[in-house]
């Protein structure tokens, strides 16, 4: 396969809430493939930090502050982005949060507050984008979906409810935008080493067991590890691919339910 499918030369992407962790990670690889990348975030700190990122990498990139969440804030950063460099050819929906609750005890605003930004934004900014995209004849979008897009876990009902929401959503989009040359598809991140990761990342803690047993790599995922899954996706190379979920896990969704050394029946 020629090198020349995974150029992104000439290409915009935007990358939503990507200042660090896995968003960081896949921006950097865009920006390495040639892509002019535009990163998002509500907080000035998170933003001057990912410019000295990028620089650390010889990588430009465009930041901008703008809540994923409101209609009227995306339409004015896409503006921005149009006006001032390009209309976004690749989107990157990474913006999420999760919040570690039990359902009786989360309150409905947080629970509301978790579906506004893992599944409503991605909406809200897609919409914003596609009419572009459907004028030039193509675009590539990636949303950011989660291993709990296929089951359900403890304390994170929220989390689990906006990306299994994300992955149907995502194949939505895919059923009414594949015949404008667009192409919509989800990563779904195995357990990786970030930031929103780490309370649970401690030698010791029941689920970081859990996922040193059950991972057939035998580690946590790198925010790296997303790198090639996002640059398929954003590139030529994956004109064909639409409406697809690409679980980069390390191989657990395959062998959740396999503890090495049982006895198995």
């Amino acid at each position: 396969m020629s090198i020349e499918l995974f150029d992104l030369h000439g290409k915009n992407a935007l990358i939503t809430g990507g200042t660090h962790g896995i968003g960081l990670a896949v921006g950097i690889a865009l920006g390495r493939a040639g892509a002019r990348v535009c990163v998002n975030d509500i907080s000035d700190d998170k933003l001057e930090a990912c410019r000295a990122l990028y620089a650390q990498h010889d990588i430009q990139v465009y930041t901008l502050k703008f809540d994923v969440t409101s209609p009227g804030d995306v339409d004015r950063g896409i503006a921005q982005i149009e006006r001032e460099l390009a209309p976004v050819d690749i989107l990157v929906n990474n913006a999420g949060i999760i919040k570690r609750v039990p359902l009786l005890e989360m309150t409905i605003e947080d629970f509301k507050q978790v579906l506004d930004i893992d599944l409503v934004a991605p909406l809200i900014v897609a919409r914003r984008v596609v009419p572009s995209m459907i004028a030039r004849g193509g675009g590539k979008i990636i949303n950011m979906c989660s291993l709990l897009s296929v089951y359900a876990r403890y304390s994170v009902s929220a989390y689990g409810a906006a990306k299994g929401g994300l992955k149907l959503l995502t194949q939505s989009m895919c059923c009414e935008w594949a015949k404008h040359g667009i192409q919509t598809n989800g990563i779904g991140p195995g357990y990786i080493a970030t930031s929103q990761t780490a309370p649970i990342r401690v030698d010791g803690h029941p689920f970081n067991d859990l996922v040193m047993t059950r991972t057939p790599a035998g580690r946590w995922g790198q925010p790296e590890d997303l790198a090639g899954a996002a640059l398929l996706l954003a590139s030529r190379a994956g004109d064909y691919i639409n409406g697809q979920i690409i679980y980069v896990d390390g191989g657990i969704l395959a062998n959740f339910g396999y503890v090495e050394g049982e006895n198995r029946v």
